[in-house]
């Protein structure tokens, strides 16, 4: 009398279109922790304790107890604490609470009155790469750091 489809089909496609709508939910770094090393990911990562070391990731958060120190890649972050170091993304916020000690290559950069800043500031046109796979280094950090400086500029030239 009635037609029936096949329930296991229709579990399967509406499990997939749940699970690629679902946003992932960011890393966070709690007030508790302290992370001495660098971090890697292809999501969102929230740091409300303290990180020694490298950020790379697509969207960083900094909380107002948060503090880095060492070099941000990201496409966008977002400051109410503390960073020590270099940051490149397309986009930067440094909200009223924020101490940045470092450069900042962006894209974007907004900063609320209050907000603390020591460094240079370098407008890039060169979107910063998304991170869509965690890297893996094989080479020792002094190998990798002396390879990547970049050379310097001839005055005059």
């Amino acid at each position: 009398m009635f037609s029936r489809a096949n329930p296991a089909k229709d579990l399967n496609s509406e499990r997939t279109t749940d699970i690629a709508t679902v946003k992932a939910v960011p890393s966070i770094v709690s007030s508790e922790l302290t992370i001495e090393g660098n971090l890697n990911s292809a999501g969102e990562i929230q740091v409300d304790g303290v990180v020694h070391g490298d950020i790379r990731c697509k969207a960083l958060i900094v909380g107002v107890k948060g503090s880095v120190t060492g070099e941000v890649t990201a496409q966008t972050v977002r400051m109410h604490g503390a960073v020590k170091g270099m940051i490149r993304a397309k986009s930067v916020f440094l909200a009223s609470t924020a101490r940045m000690s470092g450069d900042v290559e962006h894209e974007s950069l907004a900063i609320e009155p209050g907000a603390y800043m020591e460094g240079h500031c370098k407008r890039i046109t060169e979107t910063v790469a998304p991170v869509t796979e965690v890297p893996r280094r094989t080479e020792s950090l002094a190998s990798a750091r002396v390879g990547g400086l970049p050379k310097p500029a001839m005055v005059g030239a």
